[in-house]
């Protein structure tokens, strides 16, 4: 080898040593993981400083009435990141650590399911209903209903205030609902990034459009932990029920030109302000950042 080549050879494995070095002691690109009564503040972005606090909503149970259809949430769905302001009048959310996770995507059963959302007898025309009848009516029944979000986590609102007082609009999301079926593809959504159902949850009464009549959630129960830094919001419960729902889009994949409005039909949609109602019930866990970020 020339002493040339040993000098190149040298200067690479010293700046691979160099890059290996930075790697493991950089703190923006080491792991970051909270431990003990801080763990479920994992995707707190600690690393934005704008971040004040850290924050997680569990809803433990509820539904979403969508036209004529009640899905029963009985998989916890989960909302995290972090705010700004808490408890004033400007507070500001960002979306989780990792994007993809601040609205976590837990699927719910349809009642019924394939059987229950889609009638192939109903269909008129005899090759329309022997399509039907091909894609729907094979044993593969089940359908789980998503909802996830439709716009990117700077869209959210969120007001502790506003949940604690119950008055005004205490989380605001825009969602798209996914209906799940390997029969229905992959595009099947009520709702899109383009047309999201947006929904403004409060813990006060509504005022709905008839038919729907004024329903009331819950501020929920305040409890501090023994050193102060976190804050858990019990028994809280969200509500809604003066929101539009558009029809279905993109289900039975070649076939949704039949399908959509057999679905649409199922259900109630394009379903107008008064005819749906979204309840979440769970808990709500603030934690300041500084002690986050100390039990990594």
């Amino acid at each position: 080898m020339t002493r040339r080549a040993r000098r190149l050879l040298g200067t690479a494995v010293s700046l691979t040593a160099l890059i290996a070095m930075f790697v493991v002691a950089s703190p923006a690109l080491a792991a970051k993981h909270p431990t003990g009564e801080f763990a479920v503040f994992s995707e707190c972005p600690t690393n934005n400083p704008e971040v004040e606090n850290c924050i997680i909503a569990k809803t433990e149970i509820g539904s979403f009435t969508i036209g004529k259809e009640k899905v029963p949430i009985v998989k916890p769905i989960t909302l995290q990141g972090g705010v700004t302001g808490f408890l004033s009048s400007e507070e500001k959310f960002f979306g989780a650590e990792v994007e993809g996770n601040t609205l976590t995507k837990a699927p719910q059963k349809v009642p019924g399911g394939l059987a229950g959302l889609v009638k192939c007898n109903e269909i008129s025309n005899f090759f329309e209903r022997i399509a039907c009848e091909a894609v729907f009516e094979n044993g593969v029944t089940g359908v789980n209903a998503t909802t996830e979000l439709a716009a990117p986590a700077s869209s959210i609102s969120i007001s502790a205030l506003n949940l604690a007082t119950g008055s005004g609009t205490a989380l605001a999301l825009p969602l798209k609902i996914h209906l799940e079926n390997p029969l229905l593809g992959s595009g099947c959504y009520i709702g899109s990034n383009a047309h999201p159902i947006t929904i403004d949850f409060t813990s006060g009464t509504t005022s709905p459009p008839p038919p729907n009549g004024p329903i009331t959630g819950k501020p929920g129960k305040l409890a501090f932990n023994e050193a102060g830094t976190i804050v858990t919001d019990t028994g809280n419960e969200l509500v809604n029920n003066s929101y539009p729902a558009p029809g279905a889009q993109g289900c039975g994949g070649l076939f949704s030109f039949i399908i959509d409005p057999l679905v649409d039909s199922k259900l109630g949609l394009p379903s107008a302000e008064g005819h749906n109602t979204a309840i979440l019930g769970g808990l709500l866990e603030v934690a300041n950042r500084e002690p986050v970020e100390a039990s990594e």
